[in-house]
C-alpha cells in the first residue's frame, strides 16, 4: 500500500509536465490505475479477516469511499482548475493524495499476526479451494458483471456533456455529477446492510433491473431539464451504484475462511466489470456520432411529445447511447433472473437430501 501511494503521487506529479497525449495515457492512465489498485485490494483483502457477519456492510462501506471523493471533486476542481491551470491542478491533487493517505496506513492492518498467517494460515493463492471454478452460478454472477460493467460507467463520462447540451452551466453539470456519487454513497451503504439479510441474487436482480428502468425513464424520457437530470443523478447513484455492494453475498458462501480466496474472486468480478469499463467509452462514443434520425422519430411519436424528452437532447445524439446503456441492465437484470433461478432449485435439491437423510 506505501509501494502504491508512491505510484499515485509519481503518476499525477510527473503527468502535470506532459505534452503529449501518450504520456499523460501511461502516466495518469496507466501507473496511477497500478498505484490505486496496490492501495485498493489489500482493504479488500482485509476486511474478509476482520468481518464475518456483517462482512457486507464493511463492504459496502469501502465502497462508499470512492463515492465521498466523488462528491467532493466535482465541487472542488473546476475552481482550481480556472484559478491554476491543469498542471498545477494535477500537482495540488498529487500532494494532497499523499498527505491524505500516508497518516491512514498504520492503521490499515490485518487481524492476525503476519507471522501467524504464514504459519497458520490459508493456503497459498492458487493453491487452496478450487471448487469455485466450478461453479456455475459463480460464472453466470461474472456474466451479469460483466454486462453491467459495459452500461455503468457510460452516465459518469456523459453526464457533463449531457448536461452542456441542456445549456446548463459548467458548475450545473459538477452537482449533477456530485449528486450522482452522492446516490451512489447512500446506495453502496444501504445495499451493503441489505446483502447481509437478503439473498444476493434477489438483491443483485432489483438492483439491476431497478437500474434499466431508471436510465429508460428518467434520464431517457425526462431528463430533458434540470431538475429532470438531477432526479436521474440521483436515482442512477443509489440503484446502480450498489451493486458492487452485492458482492460480499455471492463471494462468501464460496470463500468460507478463506481470505486469499475472497480477495481472488474480488479480483475476478473487478476485472470482468474494468472490461466493461475499457469498452463502454469507444462504443458510447460511436453511437453518439451515429445518425439519430431515424430513432428518435421512434420515440417521439411512441411518447408524442416532440423534443421533451432527455432522448431529443442535442438533436438526439444520446438516444442510442441511452438505449445502450438501459438495455446493459436490462441483460444484466435477465442473467441475474437465471442465476437465481438456478440458486432456487439448488436449495430445493438440497432441501430434500436434507428431508430425506431425516
Amino acid at each position: 500500500m506505501y509501494v502504491g501511494t508512491i505510484l499515485c503521487w509519481v503518476s499525477l506529479f510527473a503527468a502535470s509536465y506532459t505534452t503529449k497525449v501518450i504520456q499523460l495515457v501511461a502516466l495518469q492512465g496507466a501507473l496511477y490505475a497500478i498505484g490505486g489498485s496496490l492501495l485498493y485490494i489489500p482493504c479488500m483483502s482485509y476486511l474478509s479477516e476482520w468481518f464475518n457477519r456483517k462482512r457486507g456492510f464493511a463492504n459496502g462501506a469501502v465502497f462508499a469511499g470512492t463515492a465521498v471523493g466523488g462528491i467532493l471533486l466535482p465541487l472542488i476542481l473546476p475552481s482550481l482548475l480556472s484559478s491554476h491551470g491543469p498542471p498545477k491542478t494535477l500537482r495540488i491533487l498529487s500532494i494532497a493524495t499523499v498527505l491524505l493517505i500516508v497518516p491512514l496506513l498504520p492503521l490499515i492492518k490485518g487481524r492476525l499476526p503476519e507471522s501467524r498467517i504464514r504459519a497458520m494460515g490459508p493456503t497459498p493463492r492458487g493453491r487452496g479451494n478450487s471448487e469455485w471454478t466450478r461453479s456455475m452460478s459463480f460464472w453466470v454472477l461474472v456474466v451479469a458483471n460483466t454486462f453491467q460493467g459495459f452500461g455503468y460507467f457510460v452516465p459518469i463520462v456523459w453526464l457533463p456533456t449531457f448536461a452542456s447540451d441542456l445549456n446548463l452551466s459548467n458548475s450545473i453539470a459538477s452537482i449533477a455529477l456530485a449528486l450522482l456519487n452522492c446516490g451512489s454513497l447512500i446506495g453502496r451503504l444501504a445495499t451493503g446492510y441489505l446483502s447481509d439479510k437478503i439473498n444476493p441474487w434477489l438483491l443483485g436482480l432489483s438492483t439491476l433491473a431497478s437500474t434499466s428502468a431508471v436510465t429508460f425513464i428518467l434520464w431517457g424520457v425526462l431528463s430533458y431539464n434540470l431538475a429532470g437530470l438531477l432526479s436521474f443523478s440521483l436515482a442512477y447513484g443509489i440503484v446502480a451504484g450498489g451493486w458492487s455492494s452485492t458482492w460480499n453475498g455471492f463471494i462468501k458462501p464460496l470463500s468460507v475462511n478463506d481470505p486469499n480466496l475472497s480477495t481472488t474472486l474480488f479480483g475476478v468480478l473487478l476485472f470482468s466489470r474494468g472490461i466493461g469499463n475499457i469498452f463502454s467509452t469507444p462504443i458510447s462514443s460511436a453511437l453518439t456520432s451515429l445518425d439519430s434520425n431515424s430513432t428518435t422519430s421512434f420515440f417521439t411519436h411512441a411518447f408524442d411529445h416532440s423534443e421533451h424528452l432527455g432522448f431529443d437532447v442535442g438533436g438526439g445524439k444520446f438516444e442510442k447511447m441511452i438505449v445502450y446503456v438501459g438495455m446493459c441492465f436490462a441483460g444484466a437484470a435477465l442473467i441475474a433472473l437465471v442465476g437465481w433461478g438456478m440458486d432456487a432449485a439448488r436449495r430445493h435439491r438440497s432441501s430434500e437430501r436434507q428431508a430425506g437423510q431425516e
